[in-house]
């Protein structure tokens, strides 16, 4: 008898992607109204016998070929079967496009798939974007029943976890405020309350935890670890590798819409680097993709002279050059992880976060370039991935690997001995302003 309290098999997404026709003639706003105007006058022509004068509208009709547009099927997922048990807490691990939130929409029943069939065995509680399940015009204490109620919750289940929730969140002051005057912050935090204390039998987390101050990421951590050793299943998407190591048993890693690995999180974690490496500096802007509001199109290390590089000299200045694109949405800054070979995270940058500042609120393509405190990083191989953000709610666009680079040799203060990241003392050499100095006790 299968045990499994989730089972995917065979499953397939398809999209249909359309394409224009190379030769088709863009159709502006004026050509439109324009060709309103004049239907009328052509449906008195015909009615007069075609001797109509008009000849200021003249509608351009292109052949068959030129008109209809072409199009191809996309497979976000193809074949993905596993299943898991009561209890397991899951790993979702792969690059943007690999298939992930597609998979969760599916299993939290947002959408159907095209091929396979999925079984889930207990009510699930999807946390997949800001405000998931919420109604702007609601304040957050009809919400907490709105929501609870759709996850299949009873009164007195929601009214026994209320005070938690609102605990958790750190919304008393505001509960009977319309969420849609919520800050996006405010709104992750109801939102994960909600959906981590109402008891689902299935937790579906996606990367919405991302950003936010990091005492309620510390939070939000600890509450899924409460959860999963509660005995309830959770499924987890996360770029953060060391909370994936840390938070899961296992992994499954998808790669352009295929499982390529299902096993234990710390080998499934080693398996998604090597799959995701590639030799520094060299990286892959067409693959990118784009967020809702803003697209990283290029990211540069930079030398001392402006110049690209694929090398970082030791108690440098570390300079980075970030050209993107913006549909003009205020309240959206610029962050950056730097990353050892393993993808574990070491350090984080913030233009919000550290400098108030967010980017430009105008629509178009920026350049933005970023001088970092030099740093003394053991010698070996290191990445950056570079996001956009809603300030304190979620990652708009996030690239993986946006730049590799590597640290030939780090000697600090010009010492003979080289600080490895394979010795094993860590990545960054703390140097002292003075040796130690012994004071008598």
């Amino acid at each position: 008898m299968n045990d499994a309290i989730i089972s995917v098999e065979n499953l397939g997404k398809c999209y249909r992607l359309s394409h224009q026709g190379e030769k088709q003639r863009y159709t502006a706003l004026r050509d439109v109204v324009a060709q309103k105007f004049a239907a009328p006058f052509k449906l008195l022509s015909k009615a007069t016998g075609g001797k109509s004068t008009d000849r200021k509208v003249s509608p351009v009709v292109s052949s068959p070929s030129s008109t209809s547009p072409s199009s191809e099927d996309f497979w976000a997922l193809r074949d993905v079967s596993f299943e898991v048990k009561p209890g397991e807490v899951v790993g979702i691990i792969g690059r943007n496009g690999a298939g992930k939130s597609t998979l969760l929409k599916i299993l939290s029943r947002i959408t159907e798939p095209s091929t396979g069939r999925v079984q889930l065995k207990g009510r699930v509680a999807s946390l997949l974007e800001v405000g998931t399940g919420f109604h702007p015009e609601l304040t957050g204490r009809e919400n907490i029943f709105l929501n609870g109620a759709i996850l299949g919750m009873s009164r007195v289940e929601i009214k026994r976890k209320f005070d938690e929730i609102v605990a958790f969140a750190e919304v008393e002051k505001f509960l009977d405020t319309p969420v849609k005057r919520y800050s996006s912050g405010m709104y992750v935090r109801l939102a994960f309350a909600v959906a981590a204390h109402l008891e689902p039998e299935i937790l579906i987390v996606d990367e919405v935890l991302a950003v936010g101050d990091a005492q309620f990421q510390k939070k939000c951590l600890g509450k899924m670890k409460e959860v999963s050793r509660g005995g309830r299943t959770v499924l987890f998407v996360s770029h953060n590798m060391a909370a994936v190591k840390s938070l899961t048993t296992r992994g499954v890693v998808l790669k352009s819409g295929s499982l390529v690995f299902d096993g234990a999180s710390d080998v499934a974690v080693q398996f998604y680097t090597n799959l995701s490496s590639s030799p520094a500096g060299i990286s892959s802007p067409l693959t990118w993709g784009r967020g809702r509001h803003t697209a990283i199109c290029q990211v540069k290390l930079l030398d001392q002279n402006g110049k690209a590089t694929l090398h970082y000299v030791p108690g440098s200045p570390f300079r980075l050059e970030i050209e993107l694109e913006t549909d003009g949405r205020a309240g959206l800054s610029l962050d950056g992880f730097l990353l050892d070979q393993n993808r574990a995270r070491i350090a984080y940058l913030s233009d919000y976060q550290f400098h108030g500042e967010t980017l430009k609120p105008q629509a178009g393509r920026f350049m933005y370039q970023l001088e970092l405190q030099p740093l003394w990083l053991a010698s070996g191989n290191y990445s950056f991935d570079i996001t956009t953000a809603v300030v304190n709610s979620n990652w708009d666009h996030y690239v993986e690997a946006a730049v590799d680079f590597e640290v030939i040799a780090c000697n600090p203060l010009e010492r003979p001995w080289d600080l490895k990241q394979s010795n094993g003392f860590g990545h960054l050499a703390l140097i002292s302003l003075t040796p130690s100095r012994c004071k008598s006790s």
